[in-house]
């Protein structure tokens, strides 16, 4: 089916250990689950300004409802947010504040069927929500998930740009640009300062409102990069200096993204990994300061691997409080598929440790017996319940993935002992039926040791 992604079996392996990775870091941070549900009321998720998205969405109709003729009342999620906002409403008085919380579920969009491009997938996000106020403060764990997340995840160096959007906002003020869909417009069109060519941007930009001068200023200011605390603090700095129209709202978003990337040091996140870019905008006017994008620094063309912000009022379409919050999300799926289509990231080994051959029938006793105590002992094994040629067992074993086999014949029956065939180093040796467990547990740990190490 076009826009969804299936994969085989080792490949669905290598996938879920991604989430594993990315589920186990974020409970690290303290962060908590929830699941929502995949359908939502129709008018829930339609309150979130976010235009091309919210044409994307799927509606849900029974046989029945459709047959009266019935308008549509429910809707699959197209992201996690949006049931976030509900969920927070609808529990805000059960919940303790900041709220932290992770949820690794699927999203579905109505996406044009395209390289890469996916109609049901996975996002992984977490969000810091706040009662009434939440602290500047709360913005730096941000990157420091990030940081945690693909380092864990060993994809190649990368880079956690941020901005600030009250920056951003103040400097398009001191340009002349006041209205706010005209700011709107303006930063969307920032945002896609690497993706398009200058004179299209130019041209957006005029159309916003911003005359040509104007433009010119805005970008060359924005295509500047500041790598490391450093260089960012002192970029920040400079702010008022070189756009003095900027006025309050530009100071104030400098003054706290100054604090954050401090935030930021003192939680370890290193300098190296991080840049001041004032082109990131984010295109949702849902973002109302701290904003965040990563990449990969050798796979450009891949684009954003996460990406998030911080918004004012979670849910001020579904409570009076006033809950603000910041939050990141990972679309797994898409980061899954493009990894593994630039050579990043490789199916995984078999989660089937041990195959027990069967060499004939009346040994099947025997081997289901020796196939329970291993997997009594933690170990996952597969049994072969009818007899066949070694051969084709053992190669069975090899292209599954499955790193070793376990024989027992009549002279090893007599024994007591049982051989092992490692199939990734093309060796075999016996060992006593009682050691058997202990034996394997240990060539198992080595044979992962061995992988880890080789390039």
């Amino acid at each position: 089916m076009p826009g969804v992604l299936e994969l085989l079996p080792r490949e669905q392996i290598a996938f879920q250990r991604m989430l594993d990775t990315i589920r186990r870091v974020y409970e690290r941070h303290g962060f908590l689950p929830i699941e929502t549900p995949a359908i939502e009321l129709a008018e829930v998720l339609l309150t979130k300004s976010g235009g091309e998205t919210e044409r994307q969405v799927y509606f849900v109709q029974s046989t029945g409802a459709l047959e009266q003729g019935h308008a549509p009342e429910l809707a699959l999620r197209f992201d996690l947010t949006v049931p976030l906002a509900r969920y927070v409403a609808e529990h805000e008085h059960e919940l303790h504040f900041p709220f932290r919380r992770y949820q690794i579920q699927r999203v579905y969009r109505g996406e044009r069927a395209q390289r890469g491009r996916f109609r049901e997938f996975y996002q992984c996000d977490i969000d810091i929500v706040g009662k009434d106020r939440l602290s500047i403060r709360h913005d730096a764990e941000m990157p420091a998930v990030i940081h945690a997340v693909f380092e864990e995840l060993a994809i190649g160096p990368f880079t956690i740009r941020l901005n600030h959007r009250k920056i951003l906002k103040g400097v398009l003020a001191g340009l002349g640009l006041i209205e706010t869909a005209a700011q709107s417009a303006a930063l969307r069109a920032l945002d896609k300062l690497d993706k398009k060519p200058r004179d299209e941007l130019l041209a957006e930009l005029s159309a916003a409102g911003l005359s040509a001068a104007a433009s010119e200023t805005l970008l060359a200011w924005a295509v500047e990069r500041s790598p490391g605390y450093e260089a960012a603090q002192a970029m920040l700095s400079a702010l008022p200096e070189r756009f003095p129209a900027g006025g309050a709202l530009m100071r104030a978003g400098a003054e706290e993204l100054a604090e954050v990337f401090a935030c930021m040091a003192e939680l370890g996140v290193p300098g190296h990994r991080v840049m001041l870019d004032f082109s990131i905008a984010r295109g949702l006017d849902y973002y109302t300061g701290t904003v965040y994008e990563t990449t990969l620094d050798a796979h450009p063309e891949i684009g954003s691997i996460c990406s998030g912000g911080r918004y004012e009022d979670l849910a001020s379409h579904y409570t009076r409080s006033r809950l603000p919050g910041v939050g990141i999300s990972i679309g797994a799926t898409r980061l899954f598929w493009q990894l593994r289509e630039a050579g990043l990231i490789r199916a995984a080994e078999s989660t089937v440790e041990v195959l027990v051959c069967l060499l004939e029938d009346a040994l099947r006793p025997t081997s289901l017996a020796l196939a329970s105590e291993l997997r009594a002992a933690g170990i996952a094994t597969e049994a072969v319940l009818e007899p066949r040629k070694l051969a084709k067992q053992l190669q069975y074993a090899d292209r599954a993935g499955i790193p070793f086999a376990v024989l027992v014949g009549e002279d090893e029956l007599a024994r007591g002992e049982v051989s092992v065939r490692d199939l990734l180093r093309g060796e075999q040796f016996r060992v006593a039926r009682s050691e058997l467990a202990a034996t394997l547990r240990v060539e198992i740990e080595q044979g992962r040791a061995l992988r880890r190490g080789s390039p």
